[in-house]
């Protein structure tokens, strides 16, 4: 059954997004990993593209560049496929990338200048944790994991070890606390 499910629901997305009418965006990939058009990661303690979005769509919530119900409609299922992706392990890069393409396609450009503006870094994510009441497990994610790196080589280490910048060893739990906060927020937004 869940062997159907997870292509179901990315059949669905990939339909949903032909059917938008809005132009996805075009991503650069560097060694399979997702490079947003929008959102940079060149800056010390940059979260990847993933935690950026989510964690800016949550920020976005206290302003005028809030996500309205409309794109809710349409973010919603976009971040659950994501959310499956992760649940799911092992997903194909290219799927990953193409869900964040559609998710970007999904917000308004101001709402991406917005989050871009925001410099979000790990040390953001650990607060907006500590305020929801989210522990991180010992020794993940410590801030300035991969500091001297370049943003390029970053990224091919997080590759490699399938965690992104959040993510520890250890296993944290924060991006998918994150994500589930997006979906329960954007299910909000519909109601």
């Amino acid at each position: 059954m869940k062997k159907i499910f997870l292509p179901l629901v990315f059949l669905f997305v990939l339909l949903l997004a032909s059917c938008s009418g809005t132009a996805a965006p075009t991503p650069t990939t560097g060694g399979d990993i997702y490079v947003s058009p929008n959102l940079p990661v060149d800056y010390e303690g940059a979260l990847a593209v993933r935690n950026q979005l989510a964690l800016g769509t949550l920020e976005l919530i206290q302003t005028d560049s809030a996500i309205s119900a409309e794109q809710a409609q349409t973010l919603l299922p976009l971040w659950q496929a994501l959310r499956s992706t992760q649940q799911a392990g092992g997903t194909a890069q290219a799927e990953v990338s193409a869900l964040l393409t559609q998710i970007e396609a999904a917000m308004k450009p101001e709402q991406l200048q917005s989050i871009a503006s925001m410099k979000l870094t790990f040390t953001n994510m650990q607060e907006w944790a500590t305020a929801n009441g989210i522990t991180m497990g010992s020794g993940g994610g410590q801030p300035g994991q991969g500091s001297g790196m370049s943003p390029e080589a970053r990224a091919t280490k997080q590759a490699a070890e399938g965690v992104t910048s959040s993510e520890g060893g250890s296993g944290s739990k924060l991006p998918t606390a994150l994500m589930d906060a997006v979906i329960a927020s954007l299910e909000a937004q519909i109601q």
